[in-house]
C-alpha cells in the first residue's frame, strides 16, 4: 500500500476508535516520536496510548484534515477534540472541559506498515485546553507574561551583579 492509503486507513481506524485496527497499522519495530510527549515503541505501546486517550476523552473525535504524500511518506494535518471527562491524560486529572488539539503526523511507511511517525502538536494550545495556561490574549495571559518579564529582568540583574 502507498503511504497515503496507509495514513488514511490509520486515521479511519482512529476515528472508529478501533484499537486493534490502529495497532495493525504498525510494524513490530515502529517508533513514534510525539514531540514534547515522548517516544513510543512498537504496536503495544501505541495501542496503550490510544486506549488512554480514548479513556480520557470518551467522546474524542480525531479528524484528518489534509493528507499530502509520496510513495513512502504521508504528512497528515489533524484535529483532535472532545470533552476531558474520563481518566487522566498525560498524568493530568480530567477537568471536565473541552479539549482541542491540532497537529501534524509525518508517517513513514515500509512494506505497507507504519515504520516511523513523528507527531507534532501545539503544546501551548493543549495547555490552554487543559486549563494549565490562560486563554490566548486574555487579561490573565497578559499578566502572566508581565510577571515572567519582571522575573527575567530580576534574574538578569542578579546575574550581572553576582555572576
Amino acid at each position: 500500500m502507498a503511504a497515503e492509503d496507509v495514513a488514511r486507513s490509520y486515521f479511519d481506524a482512529i476515528a472508529r476508535r478501533d484499537l486493534d485496527a490502529i495497532a495493525s497499522h504498525y510494524s513490530p519495530e515502529m517508533v513514534v516520536d510525539m514531540i514534547g510527549q515522548g517516544i513510543y515503541r512498537g504496536p503495544a505501546e501505541m495501542r496503550a496510548f490510544f486506549e488512554s486517550l480514548f479513556g480520557a476523552l470518551p467522546d474524542a473525535e480525531m479528524v484528518a484534515e489534509r493528507v499530502l504524500a509520496n510513495d513512502d511518506v504521508a504528512v497528515v494535518q489533524w484535529r483532535l477534540r472532545g470533552n476531558f471527562t474520563g481518566t487522566p491524560l498525560f498524568g493530568i486529572d480530567a477537568t471536565g472541559g473541552w479539549l482541542e488539539q491540532r497537529g501534524c503526523d509525518v508517517i513513514e511507511v515500509s512494506d505497507g506498515l507504519i515504520a516511523r511517525n513523528t507527531a507534532y502538536q501545539d503544546g501551548m494550545e493543549l495547555a490552554r485546553s487543559l486549563g494549565m495556561m490562560p486563554p490566548l490574549d486574555s487579561p490573565a495571559e497578559r499578566a502572566l507574561k508581565q510577571a515572567f518579564n519582571v522575573a527575567t529582568k530580576a534574574r538578569r540583574a542578579l546575574k550581572e551583579r553576582f555572576g
